[in-house]
């Protein structure tokens, strides 16, 4: 049956069935197997959960509006891009480390489906190998305290943390080399890079004619680094922008120049095919960032907790999310109107998923965890959606199907399997 298109159904069962539920479910068939899944994905991260009567929009399903006030409001414009994912649980997990370690894995281990990556390290292994970049972790002050459970949220595997780089420079640099003045130094320094790659190739493969057959494999390892070392110094024809602005990486009040920074260069590595799966973690989970720039004095883990009796603490609280999801939607913004190298824009093929560690922040838990997607990849957008519940296992299940991959489970199989098909419906 869900070959049929929807004429031949109506044709051959009759018009009565028009308001079957049998037709509902055909024409969700259709619109699935019709999807084109999207090319890449970007994770974009902000901690400390939310105050839910603040964040949650008003209405259901199609008919929402962001309440004037609410923390997702400065999305509005973009509304027709989103689902606004509420009632969304960590299965088995609270508070803040724990929520950090699975808001992306889902509490794999190395014997489950996803073998205990991260949603971004997942999908850059199954669609990324080829890419320049595999995947692109850019930070904005996640790193002061260290590499640990509170300041990670990419693994490779269980407890191996994927480090985001906080500097803009550095990412710049690792972008386009050492071309800062520009494409003609750009195309000089490739020159020089590949001919020392051409210089090693040849040695090695004079090595390889001299030596037995289990050095011949290990060498054959070497030559097929060097292939894809010298595939990522090609890298696109994307002439170097401006240097980003130099600013102490953990200054307190260049947060912001920082986080843009970050921003325009994941969706410049996007538009250049240097990568497919890309993520910005602002801070970390407990972070201490003080929003000076809007005339906070307080760090943002603290405000998180200000109770209801204290107004001007849940006040300043809303306005620090209501200027995340400020940042969020100048990321959908760049994406939505810079062009997709293979036609079309880039948010019509990308899979954006905003995504926090906490549910309430006042109570430490990870129920209700505040999910908003974006982009293409067959999603149904322009909803806010309620799951009762659902475990999170099953989102990240959902974006890997948008992106066209088959896994059935994503983390624990024990707490869920299978997407959300109300997403896709």
């Amino acid at each position: 049956m869900k070959h049929w298109n929807r004429r031949r159904f109506l044709s051959g069962m009759g018009a009565a069935l028009v308001a079957a539920p049998v037709l509902g479910l055909l024409e969700r068939d259709i619109r699935a197997e019709n999807a084109t899944p999207a090319r890449r994905l970007v994770v974009f991260f902000s901690p400390n959960g939310t105050i839910h009567k603040h964040w949650r929009p008003s209405g259901s399903g199609a008919n929402f509006s962001f309440p004037a006030g609410s923390v997702l409001e400065p999305l509005a414009a973009h509304k027709s891009r989103l689902i606004v994912c509420d009632g969304i649980d960590f299965h088995g997990v609270d508070n803040h480390e724990a929520g950090m370690a699975a808001m992306l894995t889902g509490g794999g281990t190395v014997g489950t489906e996803t073998a205990g990556k991260s949603l971004d390290q997942y999908v850059a292994s199954r669609i990324g190998q080829n890419d320049r970049f595999s995947s692109l972790e850019l930070g904005v002050q996640t790193s002061a305290w260290g590499g640990g459970i509170q300041t990670r949220i990419s693994y490779a595997g269980p407890g191996q943390f994927v480090p985001p780089d906080d500097s803009p420079k550095s990412v710049y640099t690792r972008m386009f080399g050492d071309a800062v003045g520009g494409p003609g130094e750009l195309d000089a320094a490739l020159a020089r890079k590949k001919s020392i790659l051409d210089l090693l190739r040849g040695e090695l493969g004079t090595l390889r004619g001299r030596v037995g057959s289990q050095e011949r494999e290990k060498l054959d390892e070497h030559l097929a680094s060097l292939k894809k070392l010298e595939s990522g110094l090609e890298g696109p024809l994307c002439a170097p922008p401006a240097a980003p602005p130099s600013v102490g990486t953990y200054d307190n009040d260049a947060f912001p120049t920082i986080g843009k920074s970050q921003m325009d260069l994941l969706v410049l590595a996007l538009a250049c095919d240097m990568t497919r799966v890309a993520s910005v973690q602002w801070n970390h989970t407990v972070g201490p960032v003080v929003m000076s720039w809007l005339g906070v004095a307080e760090g943002h883990h603290g405000l998180s907790h200000s109770d209801d009796s204290n107004s001007k603490g849940v006040a300043e609280f809303i306005a620090t999310e209501r200027w995340y999801a400020e940042q969020f939607a100048y990321l959908l913004e760049r994406l939505a109107t810079t062009a997709d190298p293979q036609g079309g824009m880039l948010l019509d093929s990308t899979v954006v998923l905003w995504c926090k560690e906490l549910g309430d922040s006042r109570l430490h838990d990870c129920k209700s965890v505040p999910f908003v997607l974006a982009g293409g990849g067959g999603l149904a957008t322009g909803r806010y959606l309620s799951f009762g519940g659902a475990p999170h296992n099953r989102l990240l299940v959902s974006v890997c199907h948008a992106l066209g991959l088959d896994n059935k489970t994503f983390g624990d199989p024990a707490k869920g399997s299978g997407p959300l098909p109300e997403l896709f419906a």
